[in-house]
């Protein structure tokens, strides 16, 4: 069960959060050794995510960054330790985006964390509703987010 929101709902409870944040996921730390591995499973190895002495004297961010994507991909990770436990979940499926935006480089080694806001949720059929979350990730000692995005998920009822 998740330590922030102990309490455990009913997945259709949902509801009476609308407009409510939910819940603000724990901290993670983006070590560079992650990075890397990102790098590798995307394919993505541009100098300004991989080569910290061509990062510090080529690029404006005095060091490499996580990609984007990578901060995208810990919404998954980040929605678990944010949200309460819910009663009846059987799974729950990424249905996409509304909106999304990388609004601030993450350097190696900082920590980040997610922040989810209901903003909708409907039954589209029995056992089957849809969320849509206002989603910010933060960066620990930064102002600006790092990524801000509309996320709908499908929630369903399970055993």
């Amino acid at each position: 069960m998740n330590q922030a929101n102990p309490s455990p709902k009913r997945l259709e409870d949902l509801a009476d959060l609308l407009g409510k944040e939910v819940g603000v996921s724990p901290w993670y730390r983006v070590t560079q050794a992650c990075i890397n591995d990102f790098a590798d499973a995307t394919g993505d190895h541009q100098f300004v995510h991989v080569d910290e002495e061509a990062a510090k004297a080529r690029s404006p961010f005095g060091g490499t960054i996580a990609h984007g994507f990578l901060t995208l991909s810990r919404l998954v990770w980040m929605m678990e330790g944010a949200m309460p436990h819910l009663v009846g979940l059987g799974m729950v499926v990424n249905y996409g985006f509304d909106k999304l935006r990388f609004l601030a480089p993450v350097p190696s080694g900082a920590r980040i964390r997610g922040r989810f806001v209901l903003s909708a949720f409907e039954e589209r059929k029995p056992q089957e509703f849809t969320a849509t979350w206002q989603v910010e990730v933060e960066i620990e000692g930064q102002d600006k987010p790092a990524l801000a995005a509309v996320w709908l998920t499908r929630h369903y009822q399970g055993a």
